[in-house]
């Protein structure tokens, strides 16, 4: 699954610190959903789009692997 967490955190020039507390989730989970080795659950990535105010769609999206 790709996300753009990272370049919404840009937008917004918000560290992943800031969106951890945002988010109520550790700084180490941004980190490792930004980099792809975590899936969030459905709850946190609807918080996650409504802290960047856009779609959930906008942040996350499958890869060709992720409907096998």
């Amino acid at each position: 699954m790709k996300n753009t967490i990272k370049v919404e955190r840009a937008k917004k020039d918000i560290t992943q610190d800031e969106l951890s507390k945002l988010a109520k989730v550790s700084r180490q989970t941004i980190n490792a959903i930004e980099q792809g080795k975590y899936v969030p659950s459905t709850v946190l990535a609807l918080r996650l789009a409504k802290i960047f105010e856009v779609e959930v769609s906008q942040l996350f999206s499958l890869e060709y692997g992720d409907w096998e």
